[in-house]
């Protein structure tokens, strides 16, 4: 064997054992794609998919990477492709965060999976493994293809349930929209490279600060950091990137949109960390001229733009799903505004990282989210199609438990307090308060968080009026079996989730502290490599 293909191997080996969780993800999808040429029925591929996830889960369990040497406080483990060593805990949550969604996502898609259920089972393996490997991508390379074992499968699973015009022009335009958005992503990509001279991301973020190799931010690497604003802006449904939103959410099959509605965000917000150095315990100091202002500039803009956009155009919407897409846009608002928190130069005098408050409400948001679409699909059927607000009246009479837990989702959604939306927003909106106003952008961040603060008062328009609807009005059509059971035990599960954390967030809170830290509390001592 050559010294060439000796290193490969064992680099090769070396990067496999940090992704065990994910290969064994992979693995089980594999096996469900192979069913399929068998006609395997939906119960088995359901608990042979649920079964992979169970052992990914119990990998991640016993076979925690780099214990001994975190204990040893010994960091200078590296490898270029994945992240081995992760004392911050950024990874494992983001892991496990899409081990639990996975599980929730089966019984989800239960009723969608139907058509061809080994290839849908299968595809949501890969989603979950897809998510959990942007976060602990090292790489540029790694990173573009994790977030494309997200958007590839998505392209599958809106397509098998799809019934009639609609639902196959949404996967349609949520394809050929979903393809440019990688293309301006990976041209982004390509400029840093030219630029730096490596994939590598930390290599990346120490050359682009200002006392990196590179000085001053050239052109390129600005245009670079756009280009991949913009292709990540898509995933998270950002303006003017969410133009696909409204009509996929409306056309798609109920459990794929709840999945459109909250796994894209978490690879977005989480690939955004990850490349512009806001969430990485490799190196400290930001990159892309964010001392003068550059990216907190874009990003304030954005948050602006997208909370009142969303918001205002939710307030006319008549289609539930249309309603939820656009409420997922003024989310990405109210999350942007974390991202803009950590994008400060040095953290000095603010109490919160900012992603530690963008990776809390992510997880608020999927209970909140989720939550919604299950009860839709619960209560829906042919017989009954929810497609209007009108849809829902009297749905306190004819299914008190599915309202009652749409009734929690919504309250959550507007941020009453006693629930986790309330929480989430809190923590936002307070961190942006907490930045010193002797940063170059000086009362803007306080600025930001009172649109904020009006935003969510004007959200509280639209959710409650789904509220009144619901529990106000009587039926317009007669109440039908409940055959969603599945989708109701995940109603009720998200509505449990929603207010336990909205009565003790605490545990929570510590986990996303640690895995986002403030720059001057992050470890240092990573190597990187060209």
């Amino acid at each position: 064997m050559t010294p060439l293909t000796s290193t490969f191997t064992d680099h090769l080996k070396d990067a496999v054992r940090y992704v065990l969780p994910e290969v064994v993800l992979v693995a089980a999808a594999c096996v469900l794609f192979l069913l399929a040429c068998v006609r395997a029925g939906r119960a088995v591929s359901f608990l042979f998919a649920l079964a992979g996830v169970v052992a990914a889960g119990l990998v991640a369990w016993y076979f925690p990477e780099g214990v001994s040497a975190v204990a040893e406080g010994s960091y200078q483990a590296f490898n270029p492709t994945f992240s081995p060593i992760d004392p911050t805990g950024a990874a494992a949550f983001v892991r496990w965060l899409s081990l639990v969604a996975a599980a929730v996502y089966l019984f989800l898609g239960w009723s969608d999976s139907k058509p061809a259920a080994p290839e849908y089972f299968g595809c949501w393996l890969v989603v979950a493994a897809g998510v959990s490997l942007v976060a602990r991508s090292n790489d540029l390379i790694t990173l573009f293809l994790s977030l494309e074992m997200v958007s590839i499968p998505t392209y599958v699973l809106l397509y098998l349930p799809a019934v009639g015009k609609n639902g196959q022009e949404s996967a349609m335009k949520y394809f050929m929209l979903s393809v440019l958005s990688s293309g301006i992503l990976l041209f982004g990509f390509s400029y840093l490279y030219g630029v730096t001279g490596s994939t590598n991301l930390p290599a990346i973020i120490s050359a682009l600060k200002p006392d990196g190799s590179l000085g001053s931010q050239p052109l390129l690497a600005v245009i670079g950091g756009v280009m991949v604003l913009g292709g990540l802006g898509f995933r998270v449904a950002a303006v003017p990137f969410h133009f696909y939103a409204p009509d996929v959410y409306e056309g798609g099959p109920t459990g794929v949109v709840a999945q459109l509605a909250f796994v894209p965000k978490v690879a977005g917000f989480v690939a955004l960390g990850r490349v512009f150095g806001l969430l990485s315990s490799h190196t400290t100091g930001l990159p892309f001229g964010v001392e003068n202002s550059l990216l907190p500039l874009s990003l304030w803009v954005i948050a602006v733009i997208t909370m009142c956009f969303g918001n205002l155009l939710a307030i006319i919407q008549d289609n539930v799903k249309r309603l939820m897409a656009y409420s997922g846009i003024a989310h990405t608002g109210y999350m942007i505004i974390g991202v803009l928190v950590a994008s400060t130069p040095s953290g000095e005098g603010v109490a919160r990282s900012g992603m530690d408050a963008v990776l809390f409400y992510l997880v608020a948001y999927g209970l909140m989210t989720v939550g919604v679409f299950a009860v839709i699909a619960h209560v829906e059927n042919r017989d009954r199609p929810v497609e209007s607000v009108d849809d829902l009246a009297g749905l306190g009479r004819t299914h008190p438990i599915a309202a009652a837990a749409m009734g929690v989702f919504l309250f959550s959604l507007i941020g009453l307090p006693l629930t986790a939306g309330f929480i989430g927003k809190f923590n936002l909106f307070v961190a942006a308060f907490e930045v010193p106003t002797t940063t170059n952008m000086k009362g803007m961040y306080q600025i930001l968080a009172v649109v904020a603060v009006v935003n969510a008062a004007i959200s509280a328009v639209y959710y409650l009026r789904a509220v009144g609807v619901m529990f106000l009005r009587a039926p317009l059509k007669p109440a039908t079996p409940n055959r969603g059971r599945p989708q109701l035990l995940v109603a009720v599960l998200c509505a449990v989730g929603t207010l336990a954390l909205g009565c003790y967030p605490q545990p929570l809170l510590d986990l996303t502290s640690k895995a986002a830290p403030l720059p001057k509390d992050r470890p240092t001592g990573y190597v990187v490599t060209k």
